[in-house]
């Protein structure tokens, strides 16, 4: 005999939800469940025993008390009524029966008629036509009595396919209008494709449910009609009344509210029949041409099992172990680890997901005997070891390590370091202060362990220490690259009082007030702003103190070398008065260059002081006398611009009249100015 176990069988995701929701609330107190959570009498047996209570109607709620709405859903009438009664609702409606009930209100509140394919006296169906607002009906043979207007079409979400199809394409034969929207659950669909499979290659079948199941009643009704020999049962109990031959192929599968305990129970009884089959087979002794056939001995049962214990392993918590994956369930996987029992590792402790039946795998033993003679493996234990030491080795040789922000707690980030829990302080996240640790969460961060405490397998990890080291590293590679005298681009990246600091590539320099200007400078932002991109030339480097002196004027042309060819003489410039002295004014040309205004220059006649003609901060137009750059001299003149603009305007208001400047009266001997540096 051979058995073989559906791998989409027992709870479904919907079901399970409801009764860990129901499990979660009765501990916290008594709870009412608007009708029987599933349809499975020793699991509402046991809800009932924790202090979940099954009532009928909403109006047996007690008002105020707790209600947990089960997976089928309810109507819109019934949850107004259960808050009506000021009652706390769990809503555990699986997920694709609430998306139905958001179509069919829409389609009501639209005037349009919806179409139920299913049970009308299934939960499920009742509480779909609960939001359908009167415009609803449930068929499932045929098609609607009546017209329909604009009917909007879907499906009970356990009904199978081939039954739906059918009435959809009824319906569209009468109205050619309608909305068909496939609503079975998916879940539902798959199991019953693979009971249908597994029915059509087994002798027998066997499926596993209570009565009042409507899915799994629906499982039976197809397995029967492919396998002659299928069998209805709600526990192990039921399989004393088979009978099963040798050779049997035995298919085994359950409905979705099924709880895993009765499956399993099933299931490692078919096991034992299939074991103690095979161990009763006869060995056939080879014939020869004198030998004659011998009479098959029985084994005796006592010898038997303890020549079969001497062969099975000795498991120990802590051991690892291979053993080969036998069985594949919606939440765990059976392993053989050649034991008298198998061993179950829930999906959470595997490494990877990505397992099938007859794979080899390792695993560590947790607990040789659960209490109900399962042996308890771990493959995530392993590899959670093996993860461990490889951090405390990166931890003593100063290695980074790879992490993920899992969570933000008070005080810093929860990382997972390949399935180590790792804590970052705040402090330690960034190189500046980090004002939402929450932003870290889902980033992958490379961290140096700073800590290690091998007792409680824990460690405290820096990400700022990661950032301060690649800085570091690319500071050394960037000071290796620079040398005294290039001309380097650089941003400006902050101003003081004495200078201005520059990034030339992520080391910052400073050009001091002296070296921004060729001129006299107040404040280096009369000179550069704030990211602003200059040309600038290294002056000094001192590696250890990391200091850097760059120099911004040295990379544009000093004023004296150009003067000549800026400002020739006989042109007429503007500039600004920056000093008075008694034998003239400085106008200031540009940064770095001022030129002397002599006294008698300031005006078209004689005066006693040059205050008289012009003040500091005056923007004035000079006429240039003449440039020596070697003397750092420019001389400059108002009065000549003064005559000019004059003999231009006596020109423009008489041009046929001729004019005759007398010559202005005789000045006294002009005082020398002194020699002057501009």
């Amino acid at each position: 005999m051979h058995v073989t176990v559906a791998q989409n069988a027992g709870f479904c995701f919907g079901v399970r939800r409801a009764v860990t929701l129901a499990e979660e609330r009765a501990a916290c107190g008594p709870v009412a469940t608007l009708g029987p959570v599933i349809h499975n009498p020793q699991v509402v047996r046991s809800l009932e025993e924790k202090g979940a209570r099954a009532v009928g109607r909403a109006e047996d709620v007690e008002i105020g008390g707790q209600v947990i709405v089960r997976s089928h859903g309810v109507g819109k009438a019934e949850m107004a009524a259960l808050h009506a009664r000021g009652a706390v609702v769990w809503d555990a409606t699986c997920p694709f029966v609430q998306r139905i009930h958001e179509m069919v209100r829409e389609a009501a509140s639209s005037g349009r008629d919806v179409v139920v394919v299913g049970d009308e006296a299934h939960p499920e169906v009742q509480g779909i036509l609960g939001w359908a607002e009167g415009r609803g009906r449930a068929v499932l043979d045929g098609t609607p009595p009546g017209p329909l207007v604009q009917p909007l079409v879907v499906s009970q979400t356990t009904l199978p396919r081939e039954k739906f199809e059918s009435v959809a394409r009824r319906i569209l034969e009468t109205s050619p209008d309608a909305e068909v929207r496939d609503t079975i659950c998916p879940a539902t669909s798959l199991r019953q494709a693979e009971a249908a499979d597994l029915a059509a290659r087994s002798d027998v079948m066997l499926v596993v449910g209570g009565p009042e199941s409507a899915n799994t009643r629906k499982l039976f009704e197809l397995c029967r009609s492919l396998c002659p020999r299928t069998y209805f049962i709600e526990d192990v109990s039921a399989l004393e009344g088979i009978k099963f031959s040798p050779g049997d192929r035995v298919g085994v599968t359950a409905g979705a509210s099924t709880p895993d305990c009765t499956l399993k129970e099933v299931v490692t009884r078919m096991d034992d029949i299939e074991k103690k089959e095979q161990a009763t087979e006869p060995t056939e002794a080879p014939k020869t041409a004198e030998s004659k056939p011998q009479e098959t001995q029985e084994p005796v049962e006592g010898d038997f099992l303890a020549d079969v214990e001497r062969t099975l392993v000795q498991l120990r918590p802590g051991q690892t172990v291979t053993g080969t994956v036998v069985q594949i369930s919606e939440d765990e996987i059976c392993v053989n680890v050649g034991y008298k029992a198998d061993g179950l590792v829930k999906k959470a402790d595997l490494s990877s997901t990505d397992v099938k039946i007859g794979d080899e795998i390792e695993v560590e033993v947790v607990k040789v005997n659960d209490g109900e003679g399962n042996v308890l493996l771990s493959q995530r234990n392993i590899v959670n070891r093996k993860n461990w030491d490889e951090i405390v080795a990166k931890y003593e040789a100063g290695e980074f390590v790879t992490g993920t922000g899992k969570e933000a707690v008070k005080g810093g980030l929860i990382c997972d370091v390949a399935g180590i829990r790792a804590f970052v302080p705040a402090s330690q996240l960034s190189q500046r202060f980090v004002e939402h640790i929450e932003d870290f969460v889902g980033q992958t961060l490379q961290l140096k362990v700073v800590e290690v405490d091998k007792a409680k397998k824990r460690i405290v990890a820096s990400h700022k220490a990661v950032l301060q080291a690649e800085e570091a590293e690319k500071k050394k590679e960037i000071w290796a690259t620079l040398n005294v005298g290039d001309v380097v681009k650089g941003i400006v990246r902050r101003l003081t009082d004495f200078g201005a600091f520059v990034d030339i590539g992520g080391v910052d320099g400073l050009v001091h007030v002296t070296d921004l200007s060729w001129g006299r400078v107040r404040h280096p932002s009369d000179v550069v702003s704030v990211n602003q991109t200059i040309d600038v030339k290294i002056l000094s480097l001192d590696p250890a103190k990391e200091r850097i002196s760059l120099s911004y004027k040295q990379t544009q042309p000093r004023p004296w070398e150009v003067a000549a060819v800026k400002y020739p003489v006989g042109s007429i410039v503007q500039g600004k008065v920056v000093r008075i002295t008694t034998f003239g004014a400085f106008v200031e040309l540009e940064p770095g260059l001022d030129g002397l205004v002599h006294i008698s220059q300031c005006a078209l006649t004689r005066i006693a002081k040059v205050e008289d003609a012009v003040t500091v901060g005056d923007v004035i137009r000079v006429k240039v006398l003449d440039v020596n750059p070697e003397a750092r001299r420019i001389s400059l003149s108002i009065r000549a611009v003064l005559e000019e603009e004059a003999f231009d305007g006596l020109n423009t208001t008489a041009p046929d009249e001729e004019f005759a400047i007398s010559p202005a009266p005789a000045a006294a001997p002009e005082e020398s100015a002194p020699e002057e540096n501009a």
